[in-house]
């Protein structure tokens, strides 16, 4: 039986590490309620999560990822106060930073679609409308994960990254959507490893600083309908 409640969570700002804990943790557990309905007959629902959180500036580099893509040595990341870790999901080198809304869906997503490709879309598609609701036409790039603004130009700039990782259907990382990030510190790496293409936030685009709770709850119920999500 599909279980489509799922449980929001805001963590604020919280240190990268923490947060990967955390959603380990949060993972581990939902993977070992669908081994425990496989091996011993049980049908217990399978717990999601969504989860919003921001991050004190750092870098994150993807399992099949290059380093050289970080511009920076340990001297010039102590210089931005930032940090850096290879991690586990999907995609190149990205950055984290305050102003920046990072989503961790932690889903099975047997309780929803069993369909990678699919859910990347979705993700995608909740980004898209949130833009739309400021007046921001956004949408896909051909040959590329996230959110592009100009996509069919030589303007095309990433407005949202994704990354995941599954494992049983099960998902974690997620997105990173620039609402008001400081976009200097998308130039000490190659963003995605895309190094002709430029990086834009929803206050670069209009010109002022958004209301984060604002924009967090437009995209929770922008995410929340594409996935028909009963929230909790």
């Amino acid at each position: 039986m599909q279980n489509k409640k799922v449980t929001f969570a805001d963590w604020g700002l919280l240190d990268y590490q923490r947060a990967w804990d955390k959603q380990e943790e949060v993972f581990a557990k939902t993977i070992e309620v669908k081994h425990d309905n496989r091996v011993n007959g049980t049908q217990n629902p399978t717990p999601n999560h969504l989860i919003f959180t921001e991050h004190p500036h750092v870098y994150t580099l993807g399992k099949s990822g290059h380093q050289e893509y970080l511009l920076l040595d340990e001297e010039g990341l102590a210089e931005k106060e930032a940090s850096f870790y290879k991690i586990n999901r999907g995609g190149d080198i990205t950055y984290h930073g305050p102003g920046q809304i990072v989503g961790y869906p932690i889903l099975d997503l047997d309780n929803f679609f069993t369909d990678i490709h699919l859910y990347l879309r979705t993700l995608e598609e909740a980004v898209i409308r949130t833009c739309a609701e400021y007046g921001i036409l956004a949408g896909r790039y051909d040959g590329y994960t996230g959110v592009w603004i100009d996509a069919d130009n030589d303007k095309a700039r990433k407005i949202c990254a994704l990354g995941v990782r599954a494992s049983r259907w099960v998902t974690m990382h997620g997105f990173a959507f620039n609402v008001n990030s400081d976009l200097s510190y998308f130039g000490n790496i190659v963003p995605c490893g895309i190094d002709d293409k430029d990086v834009t936030s929803l206050e670069r685009e209009l010109g002022r600083k958004l209301d984060m709770p604002d924009v967090k709850q437009k995209l929770k119920k922008n995410i929340a309908d594409l996935f028909e999500m009963e929230l909790r």
